[in-house]
């Protein structure tokens, strides 16, 4: 019941039977939020995750430590859109924390992430 509630579109389902095992599956269906869902399914098929990293990755709370989750949810569909169909990461997607740049004495690439946002 729970895997028909999170998963309502049969499309959507092929697609996720074609790129993710069925142990990747039930390690999502908990999640209750479609775009922290669609997030951790999006990245887990774009890094290749293990179903144990899957799971680390979700309850390390990926998603939350993300820029992304911050951002509206229009700009979160679109940067996942971009993900799924052009298999593009956009900045919020992989920086958790702009200042780990400043940290790394990378001040150019802050300034340059400063200018995307």
């Amino acid at each position: 019941m729970q895997f028909a509630e999170a998963f309502p579109d049969e499309k959507i389902v092929v697609s996720l039977i074609r790129q993710l095992s069925w142990t990747h599956i039930i390690a999502v269906i908990p999640i209750n939020d479609p775009l922290k869902r669609e997030f951790y399914i999006q990245m887990c098929i774009h890094e290749k995750w293990s179903v144990r990293t899957f799971r680390e990755r979700i309850n390390a709370m990926l998603y939350e430590r993300t820029v992304i989750s911050k951002r509206p949810e229009i700009t979160i569909q679109n940067d996942l859109n971009q993900l799924k169909n052009e298999k593009q990461l956009s900045p919020d997607l992989v920086f958790r924390d702009p200042y780990f740049l400043d940290f790394l004495g990378l001040r150019a690439c802050l300034k340059l992430y400063s200018l995307l946002l």
